[in-house]
């Protein structure tokens, strides 16, 4: 088999060096984080743009399939890519963790409202999808049923926060066993 293409999308604010992306990107160094513009003021268009492009751009350097691994708003930018774009057949599979509840104004702030409201199209490709049951920015239940509208595995991952650095996840070996199983599977 080839190699996968693997990109790494971060949500809000970027994922910093402390990251669980980032540390991960440190384990796997054939990850590639896709620039999406402005980490503070996203705007869901330019995202959609700019995943779409790092998906084609992916697909023509290299014969291996295209793989996604995205944290937080990342993951809504996903699931709007894929219902948006004739190049979601490039994507072999997604990690998708800790998506937001872009829909609940009580549990995001404004400029992640944005890119609501969440797409409720089975995302054509396998997906992952993980939760905190303790995430202050979806609740567990909701993520649970966002995974079962895109057509995703859901994982449990606990009480872990947002799964981010703020939560103490920089190191994060299931994150890594998660990508590790997904690309087994291709």
């Amino acid at each position: 088999m080839t190699q996968p293409t693997v990109l790494v999308l971060p949500g809000l604010g970027n994922s910093g060096p402390g990251h669980w992306q980032s540390w991960l990107e440190g384990r796997l160094p054939a990850l590639n984080r896709v620039d999406l513009g402005d980490w503070d003021a996203p705007e869901p268009e330019r995202w959609v743009e700019r995943l779409d492009a790092a998906v084609r751009a992916a697909a023509l350097a290299a014969p291996g399939p295209v793989v996604l691994v995205a944290h937080s708003l990342a993951c809504i930018l996903v699931a709007r890519w894929a219902a948006a774009s004739d190049a979601a057949d490039k994507v072999a599979a997604a990690l998708l963790v800790a998506p937001p509840d872009v829909e609940s104004p009580d549990r995001v702030p404004a400029v992640v409202r944005r890119f609501a409201p969440v797409p409720t199209d089975p995302l054509p490709f396998p997906t992952v999808t993980v939760g905190s049951r303790n995430d202050p920015y979806c609740a567990a239940a909701r993520a649970c049923a966002f995974a079962a509208l895109w057509g995703a595995d859901f994982i449990d991952a606990g009480e872990v926060g947002h799964i981010n650095d703020d939560s103490g996840h920089g190191p994060w070996p299931m994150g890594e066993t998660l990508l590790r199983d997904l690309l087994a599977q291709l």
